[in-house]
């Protein structure tokens, strides 16, 4: 492998991931000629958070992931941050339609398939949360085409595993929208990547580590790479840096030295699913079934029964099963989480960790679960399985933001957040759910963050408009133009429902 061109790259993208290649992609859509390295400490592009076996691959769209739609205190449901999910997928979606009709994906089917999403509770307290749930959510056009169910038949077309042996004594519900995804976001990277290197303005280097991240004296960033067979470090200026790299990004932001970072701390959250590829299974199974997280588990360990499509298979996953790791990365370190702890976040890392003390012994207990209680979960929702015919899976390592607020008290985040410098130079990506999902629009807000200069009618507003043909409007807002995007993508990824 050549070594990093010693010429001065417009951009450094730190991983490989799905973050790096949607930005990277969307750049060269506005401007060809831009030229780019990225460094990967992996042996490939996409390995780690990206990974179909990493990542849940649900398509996030706010319709059956029931954290997204809290009750508030007067007993009514929260639907903002459901919308705000829903709509940022039809960014994603705009995007890669647009990619298919330019030819730089070539086959949706690799990387995206339609997949039901279900929602599924039982007991009638939460029997009555999803009907409220489903009133709110269906009387927006954003969720056109919701159906919901409390007739134990029904459900089971919906879902056939999820109703054989259950309890018929104990009510159930289900919420329903046929037009859901499954999503391969490990796929969609390479060959993102693939198309990417076909420029010879693009360059990846595999085995990298970035283990310098500093300001020269005329404001570009000097990108130290060490070389992870030979041991060589080379120097890489650059006047952009874009920090993707899923759980390494707080330590990469922390070397930057750029104070937006200072006060940022974080919490690992690491995972198990069990696996299911016995076709005589899967095959009476193709939704993703959500249902209700366990009282004091975070927010990403909502459970959940998964049709996914690997490699042109279909096998169910079911968890995640939450876990505590002090490593930031699949492929880290053990010692991550304390070598990310400095004076300046130790406070609101120790401050959050006291307020969700009941989390920390939640994800003890996770990791002390033996494999026979960690089945009996499974059976909530799959009644009639049968321990034999699944296999543990490691998952993909997550870390939670723990940012300051109200002086220097941590507060525990559970999403996705970009953190860009003053003068807009250099941009990181931060957090977990829905990470993969809204990627493109992670892609767009930095666009016009720290590309602001080229956002006028005679430099990029014209290609973005083309790219994303409901750019400037609100889909939250605006039903006909939100109808049409999911009408057009639709038959650009080939994922109708019918």
């Amino acid at each position: 492998m050549p070594s990093p061109s010693p010429s001065r790259p417009d951009i450094v993208l730190i991983g490989a991931g799905v973050m790096s290649a949607t930005l990277a992609a969307l750049l060269k859509e506005l401007d060809p000629s831009m030229s780019m390295v990225a460094f990967e400490t992996l042996d490939g592009c996409g390995q780690e958070s990206s990974r179909a076996w990493n990542n849940a691959g649900t398509g996030h769209a706010g319709n059956c992931e029931l954290n997204y739609t809290p009750r508030r205190a007067d007993g009514s449901i929260d639907i903002s941050k459901a919308l705000d999910v829903n709509t940022e997928f039809d960014i994603s979606r705009q995007l890669w339609a647009h990619w298919i009709r330019q030819g730089r994906i070539t086959d949706p089917g690799t990387f995206i398939q339609p997949c039901p999403h279900i929602s599924l509770v039982w007991g009638a307290e939460d029997v009555a949360f999803l009907r409220a749930r489903f009133d709110a959510l269906s009387s927006h056009h954003c969720f056109d085409g919701m159906e919901y169910s409390e007739d134990p038949a029904v459900i089971a077309q919906w879902a056939p595993l999820t109703m054989a042996e259950r309890d018929d004594t104990i009510p159930v519900a289900a919420t329903r929208i046929l037009s859901g995804t499954d999503v391969n976001y490990g796929a969609l990277t390479a060959a993102l990547v693939q198309s990417l290197q076909t420029s010879d303005t693009f360059q990846v280097f595999y085995r990298h580590k970035v283990t310098g991240l500093v300001r020269t004296p005329d404001g570009d960033w000097a990108v130290t790479a060490k070389d992870m067979e030979t041991g060589k470090q080379t120097t890489t200026i650059t006047r952009f840096v874009f920090i993707g790299a899923g759980g390494a990004a707080l330590p990469l932001l922390q070397k930057s030295g750029i104070p937006e970072a200072a006060h940022y701390a974080g919490f690992p959250v690491s995972g198990l699913w069990l696996q299911c590829t016995d076709p005589t299974i899967t095959q009476h199974h193709h939704a993703k079934v959500y249902g209700k997280a366990a009282v004091g588990s975070p927010p990403m360990s909502v459970p959940h029964l998964d049709t996914r499509v690997i490699d042109g298979k279909s096998c169910l996953l079911f968890g995640p099963y939450a876990g505590f790791s002090t490593k930031f990365l699949k492929s880290g370190s053990w010692t991550d989480y304390f070598r990310s702890l400095t004076p300046r976040n130790i406070i609101p890392a120790i401050t959050a960790a006291q307020k969700n003390l009941s989390l920390v012994r939640y994800l003890l207990g996770e990791v002390l679960q033996s494999d026979r209680k960690r089945f009996q979960s499974l059976l909530n929702f799959y009644p009639g399985a049968k321990q034999a015919q699944w296999t543990k899976v490691v998952a993909g390592q997550r870390v939670q933001i723990i940012k300051p607020e109200k002086g220097q008290r941590g507060v525990l985040k559970f999403g996705t957040e970009l953190v860009c410098n003053e003068d807009r130079s250099l941009a990181a990506v931060l957090g977990a759910s829905p990470g993969a999902s809204i990627a493109a629009s992670i892609a767009v807000q930095i666009v016009e963050k720290c590309f602001a200069a080229h956002l006028t009618e005679a430099a990029w507003l014209p290609e973005l408009r083309r790219i994303f043909p409901s750019y400037g409007m609100d889909l939250k807002a605006n039903a006909d133009a939100c109808r049409a995007s999911r009408r057009t993508t639709a038959e650009a990824l080939k994922i109708h429902c019918n």
